[in-house]
C-alpha cells in the first residue's frame, strides 16, 4: 500500500496538508509492473497516474508503428489530458523496467484540483504544456504511410485500396488519370510508395502488406486451434480462446471483419448506441486478439483440410504452406451472389461491384449511384453514399423495403432527400466501354405491364445476398443443397461414440461459426455469439483428446 510518506516527497503533492496527504494516500492504488506490462492501453478508460519508481514509456501507434514518445519517470505524474478532456487514453504507457505507479480514479483528479488552488495550478498548467506539444507532434507527423498512384478503375488499384483502408493504414491516393502528362509517363498499373522511400515494384495486396509489416506467414507449423475466416464469428472466436490460453492462428484473405467491416455503420449492436463502423468494430477485436496472443496471417487463404493419423489436422494455405492443428473452426463467411444480367461480368470492377466498402466514397461524390438489394447491407450504403453522391437509388425486386430492411434504416433513408427507391425493378444489363455508363431497367407496374428505362449511371454496387462458398472442403464434410456447413444436431452422418458439440461438424474436432453455418442467423452479433460458443465447445473437446 501506498502512505503518506511517499506521497510527501511527489512534488504535487508537497503542497498538501498532512490530513489531504492521509486521504489521498489511502485512495492510492498501489501498482506494481514488470519490465514490458502495459499499465494502460489507447483508447481504455483513463486514470491519473504519478511514478512512484522506475521508468514507464509513453508509446503512441504512429501510422501503424509503435513510436516511443516520452518516458517519466520518478514524481512524475500523467493521465490528466485525456480525464479533463471526457475522452477515452490517447496513448499508451507501458514499463521500461520494472516499475511502481499510483494510480488515481478520475473522481479524485478533480479532488485533487478543488483541494489545493497549487495542485491545481500545476495541473492545468502541465495539462497545458501537454497540448502544446501534441500540436507540434500532430504538425510534424505525416498524414500517411502510403503513397498508391492508380485508377480507380484498375482492380489491383481498387484492392489495395481496399485492403488498406480495411486495416486502417493511413494513405493517400493519387488518380493516375488526374496526374498531370509531364509528370507522368503511360500507366501500366499502379504504383505504392512506402514510408516515402520504399517503391513496392508490381504491387499486390500480399507485397504491399509485406512491406508494410504485416504477417502473412503463420510463425510456428503446429497451432491448437487454426481459424479460417476473421470476420465477427472468426474474430470472437481468436479473442476468446487466445484469452483462455490456446494458440491461436486466424488466417484471413482480405482484411479482418469480413462482409461486416465494410459496413458504414452498424447501429444495432449491443453497446454501441451511437453505432460503430464495421472497420472500426473489426479494429478493435483484432487489437484486443493481439494483446491476448491470436495470430493472424493476413492475405492468406486456406486450401484444403486433411486428417493426420493423429487425430490432428494438416491445414494447407495457398502457396503451400502447412500447418497443424488440433482443432479447426471454419468461419469462412460467405460471397456475393453474382448478378446475372448483360454485361455486368464485363464492368465488374470497373463501374460494377459487389458489396459497399467506405472506401469508394471518394469515387462518388457528386455523382449518380445505384444500389441493387432490399437489405440491412444496403440500406447501411444507401444512408452513407448520400453523404457524397448526387443521387442515391435503390432498385429492390419486391414492393418495397418494408419485409427486408430494419426499421431504423427505413427512417433513416426517408430523411434522405437525395435517396430515390424503385420498387418491381430490376436490371437488364449494364452498358459502357471502359468503365459503367448506363443501366438498363425492367419495372412492372400493378397491371403487369414492364417498363424498360435507360438510366446515366456512374457506379453500381450489388448486395442481393450471399452464397456459401465451401467447395474446397473435403468431400466427406457434410452440407445442404445450398452449401452452407451442417453442424450439431442437423448432421445426419455423425458415426462417433459421442453426440457431437453443437457447432461441431461430422469431421470431429473440425468446428464451424457464422454465416457459412446452415441455419445461422446473418447477423454481426449472432456471428460473433457463436465464434465465442465455439471454443467453449472446443474446451470441451480438446479435454476428451490425447494430443
Amino acid at each position: 500500500m501506498i502512505v503518506a510518506d511517499e506521497l510527501r516527497e511527489i512534488p504535487i503533492f508537497a503542497c498538501l496538508e498532512e490530513a489531504d496527504l492521509q486521504r489521498f494516500s489511502a485512495r492510492a492504488a498501489d501498482v506494481r509492473l514488470e519490465e514490458g506490462e502495459w499499465l494502460i492501453r489507447e483508447g481504455e478508460v483513463p486514470s491519473f497516474f504519478i511514478s512512484l519508481d522506475g521508468e514507464l514509456r509513453l508509446v503512441k501507434d504512429v501510422l501503424g508503428k509503435s513510436t516511443e514518445l516520452y518516458v517519466y519517470k520518478h514524481g512524475e505524474f500523467f493521465g490528466e489530458v485525456p480525464i479533463l478532456l471526457g475522452a477515452p487514453a490517447l496513448v499508451s504507457i507501458q514499463a521500461k523496467t520494472r516499475a511502481r505507479v499510483a494510480r488515481f480514479d478520475a473522481q479524485q483528479l478533480f479532488d485533487l484540483i478543488q483541494t489545493s488552488a497549487a495542485c491545481s495550478a500545476l495541473i492545468l498548467q502541465t495539462m497545458t504544456d501537454r497540448l502544446m506539444t501534441v500540436q507540434r507532434f500532430v504538425s510534424e507527423t505525416p498524414s500517411s504511410r502510403v503513397l498508391l498512384v492508380g485508377t480507380q478503375y484498375d482492380s489491383d488499384c481498387r484492392e489495395i485500396r481496399a485492403f488498406l483502408s480495411a486495416n486502417r493504414i493511413p494513405y493517400q491516393w493519387v488518380d493516375a488519370e488526374q496526374v498531370p502528362k509531364c509528370m507522368a509517363g503511360q500507366y501500366d498499373g499502379p504504383s505504392v510508395v512506402i514510408d516515402g522511400n520504399y517503391c513496392v515494384e508490381e504491387p499486390t495486396v500480399r507485397s504491399v502488406a509485406e512491406a508494410l509489416g504485416i504477417r502473412t506467414t503463420p510463425r510456428y507449423e503446429s497451432y491448437d486451434v487454426v481459424i479460417a475466416g476473421a470476420g465477427p464469428a472468426g474474430l470472437a472466436a481468436g479473442v476468446y480462446g487466445a484469452s483462455e490460453g490456446l494458440k491461436v492462428l486466424m488466417v484471413e484473405r482480405s482484411a479482418a471483419g469480413g462482409q461486416a467491416g465494410t459496413s458504414s455503420r452498424i447501429e444495432n449492436y449491443l453497446g454501441f448506441p451511437n453505432g460503430i463502423s464495421g472497420d472500426d468494430l473489426s479494429e478493435r477485436a483484432l487489437k484486443q486478439g493481439a494483446r491476448f496472443g491470436a495470430e493472424i496471417a493476413m492475405t492468406r487463404y486456406v486450401e484444403s483440410l486433411e486428417p493426420l493419423a493423429d487425430g490432428r489436422y494438416c491445414v494447407q494455405l495457398d502457396g503451400g504452406q502447412r500447418v497443424s492443428a488440433c482443432v479447426v473452426l471454419l468461419a469462412t463467411g460467405v460471397e456475393w451472389r453474382m448478378l446475372q444480367a448483360e454485361g455486368i461480368t464485363r464492368l465488374q470492377g470497373r463501374g460494377v461491384l459487389y458489396g459497399a466498402s467506405r472506401n469508394e466514397a471518394s469515387n462518388v461524390i457528386g455523382k449518380r449511384v445505384f444500389l441493387v438489394g432490399g437489405g440491412n447491407s444496403a440500406g447501411q450504403a444507401a444512408v452513407f453514399f448520400a453523404n457524397y453522391a448526387a443521387q442515391v437509388t435503390i432498385l429492390v425486386r419486391g414492393k418495397g423495403l418494408e419485409l427486408t430492411m430494419s426499421q431504423y434504416l427505413i427512417e433513416q433513408i426517408d430523411v434522405k432527400k437525395n435517396i430515390e427507391i424503385k420498387p418491381y425493378t430490376e436490371i437488364i444489363r449494364a452498358e459502357g466501354e471502359d468503365h459503367l455508363e448506363r443501366i438498363v431497367t425492367k419495372t412492372r407496374a400493378a397491371d403487369g405491364q414492364l417498363t424498360e428505362t435507360t438510366w446515366d449511371a456512374d457506379a453500381l454496387f450489388i448486395m442481393i445476398g450471399a452464397d456459401a462458398s465451401t467447395a474446397w472442403l473435403p468431400r466427406n464434410l457434410e452440407r445442404d443443397d445450398a452449401g452452407y456447413i451442417r453442424t450439431g444436431r442437423d448432421l445426419a452422418t455423425w458415426t462417433g461414440e459421442r453426440e457431437p458439440f453443437p457447432l461441431e461438424t461430422n469431421l470431429p474436432g473440425v468446428f464451424c461459426a457464422g454465416d457459412v453455418r446452415h441455419g445461422s442467423i446473418k447477423r454481426v452479433s449472432s456471428g460473433v455469439g457463436e465464434g465465442s460458443m465455439a471454443i467453449a465447445f472446443v474446451h470441451q473437446y480438446l479435454a476428451l483428446q490425447d494430443f
